[in-house]
């Protein structure tokens, strides 16, 4: 993977960098694992507004991932690597033995033609998926369950990894992408490996066009707002607005908002760094 910086034959290209898309290897999904996705443009059923700075954008399909990998012990072959435009990082479909398809997250290193399986029995290959009792310490997975059987909900996006540190009784634990530890349920499974296209960090759009292509709309700042609008609002010219904070007052920048008495602390070995 890598990325290319444009000639600026025009002003929207001047600071364009692009990715390369050359791990790419088709431009057209597999129509049985498409569905339609409907956007809101930030209305709710009664058409009144409720999401600002939402709407527009260019029609997207959805394709549907496999975050269970539920066939296991069926060997399935890694037959295209995809672009997706409903998330950051590529998809790669797979042929399995028994005629299913699916579509999974990519690997860094996932190449067309190579076999994966997921289940108990697999072998700590990148693509592989199998819980977490199995894999080598030291490992770097990604597409992480929380819950056992809940499907991937941790590391999912572009170039992100987290690290199996330790096992310990019935629980793992787990160095995350926001630098947190934490304890994970061995039953859990991962997929071996880091998300594919870790140059996604890289891109810069160029223009705020490219932004509206997103379904992004103008954000108006809050240093720019009347008091009435943002408690960043108002003062006399260029003020800068006070104490950081969000439109319903709460502190930005180092503020935790994280409940003390969340069941879940007990299950976090480390917070991540502020």
């Amino acid at each position: 993977m890598s990325v290319r910086k444009l000639k600026p034959i025009t002003p929207g290209q001047r600071f364009r960098v692009v990715n390369s898309f050359d791990t790419i290897t088709t431009d057209k999904p597999e129509r049985s694992l498409i569905a339609p996705k409907k956007n809101s443009g930030g209305r709710n059923s009664q058409g009144k507004m409720t999401m600002r700075y939402v709407g527009g954008g260019h029609k997207q399909k959805y394709r549907i991932i496999d975050f269970k990998r539920t066939k296991v012990g069926i060997p399935a072959t890694v037959k295209t690597i995809e672009y997706d435009p409903n998330r950051s990082a590529f998809i790669s479909l797979l042929y399995y033995a028994d005629g299913a398809k699916t579509y999974i997250i990519a690997q860094n290193g996932l190449q067309v033609g190579q076999t994966v399986v997921s289940g108990v029995d697999a072998s700590p290959e990148i693509g592989n998926a199998m819980p977490l009792s199995k894999i080598p310490l030291g490992t770097v997975i990604s597409c992480i369950e929380l819950r056992p059987g809940q499907g991937a909900v941790i590391a999912r996006s572009a170039g992100t990894f987290a690290q199996l540190m330790a096992r310990d009784g019935k629980y793992a634990t787990i160095k995350m992408p926001s630098g947190e530890t934490r304890l994970i349920l061995l039953t859990c499974s991962a997929t071996i490996g880091a998300v594919s296209n870790s140059d996604h960090q890289l891109i810069v759009s160029g223009k705020a066009g490219r932004s509206r292509w997103l379904g992004r709309r103008p954000r108006t700042r809050p240093v720019a707002m009347n008091p009435v609008d943002h408690p960043m609002g108002g003062g006399e010219g260029r003020s800068s607005g006070g104490h950081p904070r969000s439109r319903k007052g709460l502190p930005a920048k180092g503020y935790r908002t994280r409940s003390k008495v969340n069941p879940s602390n007990k299950y976090i070995v480390e917070r991540r760094k502020k």
